[in-house]
């Protein structure tokens, strides 16, 4: 079994750096080999519709065709055993990078045709893991649960295979609050959080990538 992770952070070492790793460190406590990618170390682009990863018999067929520093990630993922996708959520969303990870990734595999919808012929495994301030309470009420939702639905439907998620909520955003403006958090609360329920979400992490190297969908 091949993990990799996406980190889609731009702060190596912080929330969902931590996480991404645990979850590898789970899934390599199942036998896994693993990979994490730090997206924000890449230079590249989203999908730019050139659409010759769709053109019949071309030399991209069914794959992305823009020669960067994502394509060789790209290639990897097409032929791992299991996907992890990191990312906090910037302004309602996934981070700019990795919403074109998720552009190249996604579009190169779909046909458009009536007959054989998808380029991607075998069954991958997938998880997303998303840190964010908000509470886990008004997660329904303000969109996000759907949102993520969607998320998992569309890798299930192209790659063929469970999608879980992995939600981690009131994240600390620093370690001196007071330097910035951002009075509307309470800085003690959230150290008190960090020390007692990030670590049972680090466990959560953990759990998850040992479940996917586990999972025998392929």
């Amino acid at each position: 079994m091949n993990i990799i992770a996406i980190n889609g952070s731009p702060r190596k070492g912080w929330n969902t750096h931590i996480l991404c790793q645990k979850a590898l460190d789970g899934a390599a406590s199942a036998g896994a080999e693993t990979e994490l990618v730090h997206l924000y170390d890449l230079d590249f682009k989203g999908c730019i519709s050139c659409f010759e990863c769709k053109r019949r018999g071309g030399r991209s067929e069914g794959r992305c065709a823009v020669n960067d520093d994502l394509k060789p990630v790209l290639e990897r993922i097409a032929v791992c055993d299991g996907l992890i996708i990191g990312s906090p959520i910037y302004i309602n969303e996934v981070t700019a990078s990795t919403r074109a990870l998720i552009e190249r990734l996604t579009f190169q595999y779909i046909t458009y045709s009536m007959t054989d919808p998808s380029f991607f012929k075998r069954k991958l495994p997938s998880a997303h893991i998303f840190t964010m301030n908000v509470g886990t309470d008004i997660l329904g009420e303000i969109g996000y649960t759907e949102r993520f939702k969607g998320h998992e639905e569309r890798f299930e439907r192209l790659f063929g295979a469970p999608c879980r998620s992995l939600i981690v909520t009131e994240t600390l955003q620093t370690e001196d609050y007071g330097k910035y403006h951002m009075t509307m958090f309470d800085e003690t609360a959230r150290k008190e959080r960090r020390e007692t329920v990030f670590p049972k979400d680090c466990e959560a992490a953990f759990e998850l990538g040992k479940s996917l190297a586990g999972r025998r969908d392929t």
